[in-house]
């Protein structure tokens, strides 16, 4: 998933940059992207309710504690686990909230950078990043790069055109369609997966779109340039809320993984990440941040390091 430039528009703003060239055929070409993945904003993060532990702050690595900042990528594309607010500039979000908070419990400025998804965990090997906030599945494959702490559970889900669209019930129905994905994502895995699986079976492949960001997706549905989005679970359904009418769920979800907060490997994090995170748990934080962006059917009770599917 996930979800940039220095200006990155809402999911409402792309839905009408859409409808427009739809019905004028003519404007800005709908293979520029609307809201490019390059030239990444900082933001630093104002405090929270949280409160620092002197335990975790024992935990946490001398230089970071030392510089007293935690530098946190995200894709802001990605509502409402991360985007952009209305004003085009302020990162907002559930993993937003949620790292805000976890930094107060480590004592810890938070700076959020933006990033295009897939230059994200090479940022962290490289040692760019402190850690990536931006609703990755925490699977094993990458576990070899990278450490994760499990924080949340999400599947993936279908969405197509509210109007004319294409119903299906889920990824073998996705032979000789057009679908749209991030760049990156494991749904992009999924639906390349599964083309070869519909050519074996002697069926057309799928036209897998892939884009650089999830606005790019979504917006390649509500144009119809693709048949079907696919995004995690909690993000399609925000996006077709927020979309009023021009897209719609389809299909069943499928695949629920934990989402896991991504650090370099061995760096030291992993740890105190961890303990932030039971503390917020335990006070009732990580549950209030969940429950502001519709979200905590996707609670956890047992967040661990390195626990991927």
């Amino acid at each position: 998933m996930r979800l940039v430039g220095s200006i990155k528009f809402t999911l409402a703003a792309v839905i009408v940059i859409a409808l427009a060239v739809v019905v004028a055929g003519c404007g800005k070409s709908t293979s520029t992207p609307v809201t490019p993945s390059t030239g990444a904003t900082e933001t630093q993060m104002p405090a929270t309710s949280a409160q620092e532990d002197p335990a975790v702050v024992a935990q946490l690595p001398a230089a970071i504690k030392n510089r007293g900042a935690l530098f946190i990528a995200t894709d802001a594309s990605y509502p409402p686990n991360e985007f952009v607010a209305p004003d085009g500039k302020t990162l907002i979000g559930m993993d937003i909230d949620l790292a805000r908070a976890l930094g107060q419990v480590m004592g810890l400025d938070v700076v959020v950078k933006n990033a295009t998804f897939d230059s994200i965990l090479p940022g962290l090997a490289a040692n760019k990043y402190n850690a990536g906030m931006s609703s990755f599945t925490d699977t094993k494959e990458r576990e070899k790069t990278v450490d994760m702490v499990t924080y949340l559970n999400a599947g993936t889900s279908f969405y197509t055109s509210g109007t004319g669209g294409t119903d299906i019930k889920g990824l073998a129905d996705l032979c000789g369609l057009s679908v749209a994905v991030e760049k990156g994502t494991t749904q992009a895995d999924d639906a390349a997966a599964q083309s070869k699986t519909c050519e074996k079976a002697g069926d057309k492949p799928v036209n897998v779109l892939v884009l650089p960001d999830q606005n790019g997706a979504n917006l390649a549905v509500v144009s119809k340039k693709a048949d079907i989005g696919m995004a995690d679970s909690p993000v399609a359904a925000y996006i077709v809320k927020q979309s009023k009418g021009q897209l719609k769920l389809t299909g069943i979800a499928y695949g629920e993984a934990p989402y896991g907060i991504a650090m370099p490997i061995n760096n030291g994090l992993a740890a105190p990440m961890l303990s932030a995170l039971k503390v917020l748990i335990a006070g009732g934080q990580y549950k209030a941040i969940l429950a502001k962006w519709g979200l905590s059917d996707e609670a956890i009770t047992d967040p661990k390091i390195n626990d991927g599917v």
